[in-house]
C-alpha cells in the first residue's frame, strides 16, 4: 500500500499534472483544451478589468489636475460686503498651516460678444501679482505671465480661454464686449451693463470646459462691471484635505461666510465618475465569474475522465480528502495561471496605453476622445494597487469556489464501481 507521508506534495504534483495544457491520449487533449479556454477567459477578464479601471482612474486624475490648475482648492465669500474688508476673517483663512497661498478674486457669469457671435463665460477678476500662486495653469505658461501683468486696474483688458477665442474668431489685440445681465437703472429703464475689453492673452489649460468659457480681467475692472463682492481663493499643500479644511473654516468663520472646496464645485461630475467606476467593476467582474465557473465543466469532465485513476489511488491508500485536494489543486492552478497572465497583460496595456491608443488613432484615422465631449483629448491611465489587488483576489476566490463541487464529486467516486 502506498505510504502518503508527503500527502500535500503528492496532491500538488498530481493536481499540477492534471492541470497541464497540451497532454494527449485517452481524450485528455479535449479536456486540456477546455482547461486552456477557461484559463484564457480568466486572463482576458482580469486584463479587461485592470485596463478599464486604470483608464477611468487616469481620466479622473487628469481632469481633476487640469481642473485644479484653474480653479482653487477653497473659495471663501462674505454674504455681506467684501471679504477683504474683514481683517479677522482674512487672518483666520491665511493662518491655517495647510494653506500655501491665497489670492483675492471676483467671479460672475457674463456674456461675451464679437460681432454677431455671443458666448456665455465665467468672468473672473484677479490680482495678477497673486493669481499665479493659486492657479498652476498660469504658472505653467511663461508666455501668459506677461499677459497677466497687463491686466491693470482701469485698462479693461482681458485674457480669454484659447477655445473661447477660437469660437469667437478673435486673437490678441482684438476687442470684445462683455455684458453683465444684471442691469443698471436708466431713464429708459433697466439696461444691462456692458464694456468693451481688449484681448491681451490666451489661456490654454488643457481643460476644455475652462478653455472654452473662462475670461480673466483685473480685480477692479471685474468689480466695477459686475458690482460683485471680492472673495478669497486658497491653495492647500494637500488638495485631498480641502473638504476637512473647508469644514473647519466654515465653523470658525460662522454663517456670515460661505466656504466652498473644489469637490463641492464639481460634486455631480465626481459622483458620476465614481458610480460609473463601480458599475464597470461589477459588470467586468461578471466576465471573470463566467470564465471562472467554466472550471466547473472542465473539472467535471476531468473527474469523469480520471475515474480509473481515482479508483487506483483510493486502493493504494489515498483518502477522499486527498482526492478532493487533487482536483482543487488542478482548478487552483488554472485560476492562478489565468489570473497572473491577466495581471501581466492588463498592466502591460495599462502602462503603455499612451503609446497604443495614438497608434490606433493614426491607423484608423479617428479620435477616440474628442476634447469637446470628454474634456481631454488623450487617453490617460493610472493603474492603482487599490484596484489591482482586489481584482486578483476576486479572480482567485471565484476560481477556488468553482472547484468545490467537482472536487467533492471526485471524492465520492467508489473504487469498485470505477474499476468495473
Amino acid at each position: 500500500m502506498l505510504q502518503l507521508q508527503y500527502l500535500h506534495r503528492f496532491e500538488w504534483l498530481i493536481g499540477w499534472r492534471y492541470a497541464r495544457v497540451g497532454r494527449r491520449g485517452r481524450g485528455n487533449g479535449f479536456i486540456s483544451f477546455i482547461s486552456g479556454v477557461s484559463m484564457l477567459g480568466i486572463a482576458l477578464g482580469v486584463a479587461a478589468l485592470i485596463i478599464v479601471l486604470s483608464v477611468m482612474n487616469g481620466f479622473q486624475k487628469e481632469v481633476r489636475d487640469r481642473m485644479l490648475s484653474v480653479v482653487s482648492h477653497i473659495e471663501i465669500y462674505a454674504l455681506q460686503g467684501d471679504l477683504l474688508d474683514d481683517a479677522a476673517a482674512m487672518g483666520a483663512a491665511r493662518s491655517l498651516p495647510q494653506v500655501q497661498a491665497s489670492a483675492p478674486f471676483v467671479a460672475a457669469q457674463a456674456l461675451i460678444a464679437r460681432g454677431d457671435t455671443m458666448r456665455g463665460v465665467l468672468l473672473r477678476g484677479i490680482d495678477p501679482a497673486q493669481e499665479a500662486k493659486v492657479a498652476d495653469a498660469l504658472a505653467q505658461q511663461p508666455d501668459l505671465a506677461a499677459s497677466l501683468q497687463l491686466l491693470q486696474a482701469g485698462s479693461f483688458r482681458v485674457v480669454l480661454g484659447a477655445d473661447l477665442a477660437r469660437s469667437l474668431g478673435v486673437g490678441v489685440g482684438d476687442s470684445v464686449t462683455l455684458i453683465v445681465p444684471s442691469g443698471q437703472a436708466t431713464l429708459a429703464g433697466i439696461a444691462p451693463r456692458l464694456r468693451q475689453f481688449t484681448v491681451v492673452g490666451l489661456l490654454n489649460s488643457g481643460h476644455y470646459e475652462y478653455d472654452s468659457g473662462l475670461a480673466l480681467t483685473s480685480l477692479q475692472d471685474a468689480q466695477r462691471l459686475t458690482r460683485s463682492s471680492v472673495g478669497l481663493r486658497l491653495k492647500l499643500a494637500d488638495l485631498h484635505q480641502a473638504p476637512q479644511v473647508a469644514a473647519d473654516l466654515q465653523a470658525a468663520l460662522g454663517p456670515d461666510f460661505v466656504v466652498r472646496d473644489w469637490t463641492q464645485q464639481n460634486r455631480t461630475w465626481f459622483a458620476a465618475v465614481q458610480l460609473e467606476k463601480r458599475m464597470m467593476f461589477i459588470i467586468l467582474t461578471l466576465i471573470i465569474a463566467v470564465a471562472a465557473f467554466n472550471l466547473v465543466s472542465t473539472l467535471v469532465m476531468s473527474v469523469t475522465d480520471k475515474a480509473a485513476d481515482i479508483a487506483i489511488l483510493r486502493t493504494l491508500g489515498a483518502s477522499p480528502r486527498s482526492i478532493m485536494g487533487i482536483f482543487m489543486v488542478q482548478g487552483a492552478w488554472v485560476g492562478l495561471i489565468g489570473t497572473l497572465a491577466g495581471l501581466g497583460l492588463g498592466l502591460l496595456v495599462a502602462c503603455n496605453i499612451d503609446v497604443l491608443v495614438p497608434a490606433l488613432e493614426r491607423l484608423l484615422h479617428t479620435s477616440f476622445l474628442p476634447k469637446d465631449v470628454y474634456l481631454i483629448s488623450r487617453m490617460p491611465s493610472d493603474p492603482q494597487a487599490g484596484d489591482i489587488v482586489p481584482i486578483a483576489l476576486i479572480s482567485l476566490a471565484l476560481a477556488f469556489v468553482a472547484t468545490l463541487y467537482p472536487s467533492w464529486r471526485a471524492s465520492r467516486v467508489q473504487p469498485a464501481q470505477a474499476l468495473r
